[in-house]
């Protein structure tokens, strides 16, 4: 069963908008499904209303322990069901199960770990002082929030999003990306198993005039988005010109990768090719320009260009056993890629390998020393593709890899501990991977310097405060009974 309606207030209901979104299999471009309800602003103001009825009632009034009983279950739920549910999310989005399976696995302890903060939220008291008066500071839940997920790893960023606000006590509307809404929609049976109220959690679905309708909307009162630099920026202009509603924007990523000459060889081009093709390189972390000292260019060249022609050959049908590496998400990703090619070699930018395009099926590129100001090297492509540089010194490799509008990751691959140190406290960019790929947890904060994030982080308590709003009471020990 698909689900393809609405989950408001713990039911699956039609679309008052009565638009409906096509969603297709990029293996083939097949028709999934024409059927796909999306929420226009009757939907969102039903949804923001059954939000506020739960914070303002069951929810906001149940105690934190029952809460964290009722997250238990729902974690419970998804050990069980995480197959099923990254099934939906490869159908609509060409994801490779050995990459969902694996996905889908982590599920369950992301809802986990942010359910162990339910009874733990901070307060702070300070005595008297001097000044007569006693001082609490109370942290307490904004009301109703929002989220708006990319869809290359929908149902990952359904938990990170929802699970810390809902662990503070908030209610929430979340929003999938038009290209993945199955997993998400499907989300919303386990959230009725599990025993949440009505309302705590509504998911809907639609276009970015959907999410426009959010971020605008006077009754939520923060909005979380991940995905594209432009409709970033979008995000953020309609939270500041309806109620100033708080914004976290996990964005774009150009992230660099610095080989050091006494680095593990093998290592670092396991995690420049195997690790890096990763969901068929759609991984806003992907370390897509790969900065390599001179003296070892040669060799670690030669060696990435034969492990990417080698995985060639895993390229395939998603359900596949065997297949590492799938299409694209769908048609128009896939031009962007194709556009991106195109102009590549009217800049005269050599490649290594790859560079072919078939269906929605893209080789694995690897661009040599593009030139600094073209668009293959300085704008985000989102695929199997990157970029090959040399440098000389360390200094030349720190100003390179800083040198971009993005700071979302970056890795550093080097036996030297104290340069590994040196080096990543110069990077510009919210994470640092020494001798690895970087990957989001739940349980550090994850996120973007420069146009890469802006408004707090996800991940660990960053993102569980980032919920809370501070509220302090001062109390004057000069008045009542003596």
């Amino acid at each position: 069963m698909i689900q393809t309606k609405l989950f408001v207030n713990n039911k699956y209901v039609p679309a008052k908008s009565g638009e409906f979104w096509t969603v297709r299999n990029p293996t083939d471009d097949s028709i999934v499904t024409e059927e796909v309800h999306c929420a226009g602003e009757e939907d969102i103001n039903d949804a923001v209303a059954a939000s506020q009825s739960a914070f303002e009632g069951s929810w906001g009034k149940m105690a934190s322990s029952q809460r964290q009983s009722i997250m238990l279950k729902l974690a419970d739920l998804l050990d069980l069901e995480n197959l099923s549910l990254m099934k939906l999310e490869s159908t609509a989005m060409g994801q490779p199960t050995a990459f969902g399976t694996k996905l889908g696995a982590m599920l369950g302890s992301i809802v986990r770990y942010y359910a162990g903060w339910c009874d733990k939220l901070p307060g702070e008291m300070q005595p008297e002082d001097g000044d007569g008066r006693f001082k609490l500071v109370r942290y307490q839940p904004l009301g109703v929030c929002a989220g708006i997920a990319a869809w290359n790893a929908t149902l990952a960023f359904l938990c990170m999003k929802v699970m810390p606000a809902i662990a503070a006590g908030n209610t929430f509307i979340f929003k999938s990306s038009e290209k993945s809404p199955l997993g998400s929609l499907a989300f919303g049976e386990l959230v009725k198993k599990a025993g949440f109220p009505p309302g705590v959690i509504n998911i809907i679905s639609g276009p970015g005039s959907t999410g426009a309708l959010l971020a605008s909307h006077m009754g939520i009162k923060k909005i979380s988005y991940t995905g594209s630099v432009m409709a970033g920026r979008k995000v953020q202009v309609a939270a500041t010109n309806s109620n100033l509603k708080r914004v976290t924007l996990e964005l774009g990523g150009k992230s660099p990768s610095i080989i050091f000459s006494d680095a593990d060889l093998e290592n670092a081009l396991e995690n420049s090719s195997q690790n890096f093709l990763l969901n068929s390189g759609q991984i806003c972390v992907a370390a897509t320009r790969v900065f390599i000292h001179e003296d070892i260019a040669e060799k670690f060249a030669a060696g990435l260009k034969e492990r990417f022609e080698m995985f060639k050959n895993t390229t395939g049908d998603p359900f596949a056993e065997g297949t590492f590496l799938g299409p694209l998400a769908d048609k128009a990703q896939t031009e962007r890629v194709q556009a991106f090619f195109d102009q590549g070699k009217k800049n005269g930018v050599e490649f290594l390998t790859g560079g072919k395009i078939q269906g929605n099926f893209v080789e694995p590129t690897i661009m040599q020393n593009p030139p600094l100001d073209s668009s293959v090297w300085k704008e985000e492509i989102f695929g199997p593709v990157l970029g090959i540089k040399t440098f000389k010194s360390e200094e030349e490799a720190i100003r390179l890899a800083n040198d971009t509008n993005f700071g979302l990751s970056a890795c550093v691959y080097t036996s030297d501990i104290a340069r590994a140190l040196r080096v990543s406290g110069r990077l510009e960019s919210g994470t640092v991977a020494i001798n690895s790929n970087f990957f989001p947890t739940a349980t550090v904060p994850y996120g973007g310097w420069k146009e890469s994030g802006n408004g707090g982080r996800e991940g660990g308590f960053a993102a569980v405060n980032s919920y809370l709003e501070a509220k302090t009471i001062t109390i004057n020990m000069d008045v009542g009974p003596k």
